[in-house]
């Protein structure tokens, strides 16, 4: 029987003397959903090596291994909090683990792109379960007043695992195969599933809301064209094509349909008058926009510091330290910032460095000290944190705490639609740049290989290597 609440607490006493325990758990479930794309990271330019050493991923392939993880992810993340918040929080977590585990176990022994990408999607749909009920279960084990202070914590568990991700991966790429970096997940889902079984209580709302099954196939039918239409752009290197034109007008044109949809629903996916609060609205906006920086950056800063300045997977990951360890840093402590000068100054603030960070990335060429790449990772980590944290708080508390499910997945579905489109569009960007580029060399290869050898630096020395 769990104790009653102190006067003045809505969280149960039991509950409230765990409490951090439980944060400690939710971190590392957190954790693992956040890790296997950071390892992944560090991974692809072997991934896209010939086998037997990897895949021989063309980059639209490594795209699509990516984002197949996380349009499913971003695609569910809202029906998984309905669901979280109908079924229980804890059941639907530990379920979303379990999927999540498996699917890393088949990713792991994939014997071709294709099956990787498919068994990706399968990890997607774990992790939509996992990720909204971390932070709704944060917020029924927290007072109003602790939960600035535990989202907090919270968002410095991504930038732990942002700097675990890329270290474990390298390490584990220098001693075993590729699909080790999918399989390290399984042991860590065995640990998360035993603690929460035995430290969390469930949760659940008393009064929650139908799902929504035309709004999610319109929401995931409509991202997948669209950044299907982005990625096909950018391997053609001409978004006028006909079919790129196509997926994009029709990925739109879903989506808009979407929002009619949901609008006229009295039981949407997505509760559109949510964005009619002006405060709202631009907190679910800039943590879109951090993570298409994020998940942008990321993707292509491994083939610069590998491909082109010739670092290990392992050397990489800890490159990428200084981007993590200011996510780490600042990002707990981002609120004592808010408490002084606003949401709006800090948020705004944060935008900016990010911003900046962005434009120095155009600057980096073969020959820039590899210091100025750590100071841009850096201030890049410090920017994210001072946007996520306070961003988070403000969407969390703009909806009931029997909604916590609902104002969680909300707000994750927009993170992951924003590192979607942030892959899609800089690879894009940067594929249609390099074609170019290198366009007059790409004439001694022979006639057959030269558009598979603009794609990408990686498909150039691929081609490279076969023809010796």
């Amino acid at each position: 029987m769990t104790s009653p609440a102190a006067p003045g607490r809505r969280v149960p006493e039991a509950v409230h003397r765990r409490r951090w325990a439980i944060l400690g758990v939710l971190m590392l479930s957190l954790l693992i959903v956040v890790l296997d794309n950071s390892i992944l990271n560090v991974a692809i330019k072997t991934i896209s090596t010939p086998a037997p050493t990897g895949l021989g991923a063309t980059q639209s392939e490594l795209e699509w291994a990516i984002n197949s993880y996380t349009l499913v992810f971003a695609g569910l993340l809202f029906s998984a909090g309905l669901l979280g918040d109908r079924l229980g929080r804890k059941k639907v977590l530990v379920g979303g683990l379990v999927v999540f585990g498996i699917g890393s176990a088949l990713a792991a022994f994939s014997g071709t792109p294709a099956e990787l990408i498919g068994f990706r999607a399968v990890m997607g749909l774990g992790a939509a379960f996992v990720m909204p009920a971390t932070l709704a279960v944060l917020m029924n084990v927290f007072e109003r007043d602790e939960q600035p202070k535990a989202i907090g914590i919270w968002a410095g568990g991504v930038g732990l695992a942002i700097a675990i991700g890329p270290i474990t991966g390298g390490l584990l790429l220098e001693h075993f195969w590729w699909g080790s970096v999918f399989l390290v997940n399984v042991p860590i889902v065995v640990l998360a599933i035993g603690l929460m079984l035995w430290l969390v209580l469930d949760s659940r709302d008393p009064a929650p809301g139908r799902i929504d099954p035309l709004g999610v196939v319109l929401s995931v039918t409509g991202l997948v064209l669209l950044v299907y239409g982005i990625i096909k752009g950018g391997q053609l290197a001409d978004f006028g094509d006909p079919v790129v034109l196509g997926a994009i007008g029709g990925g739109l044109a879903v989506l808009a349909a979407f929002v009619i949809v949901e609008k006229r629903s009295d039981h949407p996916s997505i509760d559109m008058d949510h964005f009619r609060d002006k405060v709202f609205s631009a907190a679910i906006v800039a943590i879109a926009l951090v993570f298409f920086a994020l998940m942008g950056v990321t993707f292509f800063a491994v083939f610069y510091v590998q491909s082109v300045r010739g670092y290990s997977p392992l050397e990489t990951g800890l490159l990428m330290i200084p981007l993590a360890a200011a996510q780490m840093v600042f990002a707990p402590r981002a609120r004592l910032l808010v408490d002084r000068f606003g949401n709006k100054a800090t948020t705004t603030a944060g935008l900016l460095l990010l911003a900046g960070m962005l434009a120095a990335f155009a600057a980096l060429d073969a020959d820039t000290p590899i210091w100025i790449l750590e100071v841009i990772f850096f201030l890049m980590g410090a920017g994210m944190a001072h946007v996520m944290t306070p961003v988070s708080v403000v969407i969390m508390q703009a909806l009931p705490r029997e909604k916590a499910g609902s104002a969680s997945a909300l707000s994750n579905t927009f993170r992951q639609v924003g590192g979607a489109l942030g892959i899609a569009v800089l690879g894009s960007v940067l594929s249609t740049a390099y074609r170019g580029s290198v366009r007059d060399e790409l004439g001694v290869l022979p006639p057959g290989a030269r558009h598979a050898a603009g794609e990408s630096i990686e498909a150039t020395l691929a081609v490279a290597e076969r023809l010796g």
